[in-house]
């Protein structure tokens, strides 16, 4: 066990940092979030609904679920499904969708530069002799 000797360290504020994350929420609940943006960007890569919950380790209900929670939240569809058949299905944003994650990662954006400029001036009142 450590000895208290009555010097207190104090840090120099080096790697100290705010940190957060944003959930947009609305009458129903969360519309967006880091992890509902993420699956939209995966399901613009991949096409696909289950290639993108399995690159996610989630099972394809919870991120048809999440597709399905965005899309009636949503002024107009976010995700667009086509059923299978001879040329077989898949799943594509629609312009929507791609506008909700740019203006996601801009709000992002905009909230770490907030936390950055939110620990600096915490640091700076912290770090002051009293």
């Amino acid at each position: 066990m450590k000895k208290h000797t009555g010097k207190q360290s104090t840090p120099s504020g080096e790697g100290y940092h705010c940190q957060g994350r944003i959930w947009l929420n609305g009458s129903d609940g969360t519309f967006l979030a880091y992890g509902r943006v993420i699956l939209l960007e995966r399901i613009q890569q991949f096409g696909s609904i289950a290639q993108a919950a399995k690159s996610m380790d989630m099972s394809y209900k919870h991120a048809w679920d999440l597709v399905d929670s965005m899309n009636r939240q949503a002024d107009q569809p976010l995700v667009s499904k086509a059923s299978g058949g001879k040329g077989g299905g898949g799943t594509t944003l629609t312009a929507r969708g791609v506008q909700a994650i740019g203006a996601f990662w801009a709000l992002d954006g905009r909230m770490q530069n907030y936390l950055a400029a939110e620990t600096s001036r915490f640091l700076a009142e912290y770090l002051q002799e009293p």
